[in-house]
């Protein structure tokens, strides 16, 4: 099996530990194990509960306890359509080892995170692009994804919201979606790894498996709750689904280990308090980068709704792959080039990792633009 380099990854991999300012970065800004610790209100207890703690196996489709923390994020709050992996990004991967066969179709939205494409590519499936434009603030027309769908479709791949975009679906157009998938018979996979992360106060975003009968998601604790490091990440759709899943799960990855269930555990226990951190950094810092915006005449943008992205435009004559490595070199300011995601002349900018290197970053980027164009 061949399986396309992941554009994104490769990028980050070889780049990011020169970044002197990180505006690249999704993740907001990480919680020291510390902080998380003293959020529970319990740090010394829980610090003998962890170091009490026997290293086997663990429970191995996740403990009781967390997946019922996590099934409260869902409309049906139901443990058994919730399964535990290692990070978002291996629960995109079981997903479509679980849905996707050679010779299958799938239609998934782009630019999105590379996995929606080319791990079903590599499974053997037809991948056709539904191609989200600026014209249209980054979403997905469902009209034209009605009309690629005439000739049949066995699974619609979404993101949201959408990385690099930073784009919302509201929930009548899932709902559309579902609609559209429903009378194909196709499934619908969604990456919602920055649910919840919205911009405006009073915004909810509704979960594709809340909405659909065949509609899986896919949550992480990396972006929305600032844990990265603790690789925990979930699915949840039909039980039946989950069932087959956690068949095929036996393959990839037995448990995630005691200790990451335990430390999860803690955070969705006070998530309401990490919400609220992490909901006042990414309205900050988005005020931030759209000053910064409006007083650079060079750069646009469409404006992200939700999550910890933006993926700006520019005016100079100048490849974005050429334009990150010059920046990192010359400044110590790390950006992402659109090349990435094989639309040149854009820039992602992850601008919730820290106020502070935000706006390092974009004085530097500010004086390496002046420098150039003078």
């Amino acid at each position: 099996m061949k399986i396309e380099p992941f554009g994104v990854e490769q990028w980050m991999n070889r780049w990011e530990t020169l970044a002197v300012n990180n505006i690249a970065e999704t993740c907001v800004d990480s919680l020291l194990l510390y902080e998380l610790l003293e959020m529970s209100g319990r740090k010394e207890e829980v610090m003998v509960d962890l170091l009490g703690t026997r290293m086997t196996y663990g429970d191995i489709k996740g403990s009781e306890r967390l997946r019922g923390l996590i099934g409260e994020l869902y409309e049906d709050r139901d443990p058994e359509r919730v399964l535990i992996m290692n990070g978002g990004s291996a629960a995109n991967f079981l997903a479509l080892f679980t849905i996707v066969g050679p010779g299958d179709r799938v239609i998934s939205v782009w630019p999105t995170y590379q996995q929606l494409t080319s791990i079903p590519k590599a499974f053997g499936a037809k991948v056709d692009i539904l191609q989200l434009r600026p014209e249209n603030f980054w979403l997905p027309d469902t009209d034209e994804l009605e009309k690629m769908a005439e000739s049949g479709v066995d699974l619609i791949c979404l993101n949201n919201p959408n990385n690099p975009t930073g784009s919302l679906m509201d929930r009548e157009t899932l709902e559309r979606i579902a609609v559209i998938a429903r009378k194909h018979g196709a499934w619908v996979l969604c990456d919602e790894a920055y649910r919840g992360l919205v911009h405006e106060p009073g915004v909810s975003v509704s979960s594709m498996a809340d909405i659909y009968e065949k509609g899986v998601s896919t949550g992480s604790m990396s972006k929305v709750f600032s844990l990265a490091g603790l690789r925990s990440g979930w699915m949840t759709g039909p039980r039946e689904f989950i069932e087959e899943a956690f068949s095929r799960r036996d393959y990839t990855t037995i448990s995630c280990g005691p200790l990451v269930d335990a430390l999860a555990t803690v955070a969705l226990e006070n998530r309401d308090k990490i919400t609220e951190r992490n909901l006042k950094i990414i309205r900050e810092s988005v005020g931030l980068l759209g000053e910064w915006i409006d007083s650079e005449p060079l750069f646009h943008w469409v404006k992200p709704t939700a999550g910890t992205t933006a993926f700006v435009g520019y005016d100079l004559d100048i490849p974005s792959d050429e334009f990150c490595v010059d920046l990192l070199g010359t400044t110590g300011t790390f950006l992402l080039p659109g090349s990435c995601f094989g639309i040149d002349k854009r820039l992602r900018f992850g601008y919730a990792y820290g106020t502070d290197a935000l706006k390092r970053g974009l004085e530097s980027l500010s004086g390496w633009v002046r420098e150039r164009e003078s």
